[in-house]
């Protein structure tokens, strides 16, 4: 099974949150595979060095970059070759349908269900849910 993990859930792992915590720990158990292309590492890796955003979090910033790199070590590195736009109301989220498309993901796992379920275009093999929606397919 593949799927894209979005940056919130990523953070939400960060901070601690449950079901993005669980939804990490099952890719870092190889219950599933993530995808992972340039423009969502950008993003990642931009989140990452906002520290206001990592106020509440256990983790040191040398922790969450650990395990950034714990979780790619993990992900299929898939390139984007086409884009399908304009696709998601939020221009900045048409991405992670890009990516989603080109590796044949199953799953879109978000916290942005009302955006990305918007799409114009349709990818019926495709299905964006969140974590806890996610977790009860594994």
């Amino acid at each position: 099974m593949k799927a894209v993990v979005d940056t919130n859930i990523f953070i939400g792992a960060c901070l601690g949150t449950g079901a993005a915590s669980e939804v990490i720990a099952a890719c870092l158990r190889h219950q599933f595979t993530p995808l992972m292309g340039t423009a969502l590492l950008c993003e990642h890796e931009d989140v990452l060095e906002r520290g206001e955003l990592f106020e509440r979090s256990k983790l040191t910033k040398d922790e969450r970059s650990e395990l950034l790199d714990i979780f790619l070590s993990c992900c299929e590195w898939t390139r984007v070759y086409y884009l399908w736009r304009p696709n998601v109301p939020d221009e900045a989220d048409n991405h992670l349908v890009e990516l989603a498309i080109a590796g044949g993901a199953d799953f879109l796992i978000t916290r942005n269900l009302r955006d990305l379920a918007r799409m114009e275009l349709r990818f019926p093999q495709l299905r964006v849910v969140s974590p806890e929606a996610f977790l009860k397919e594994l």
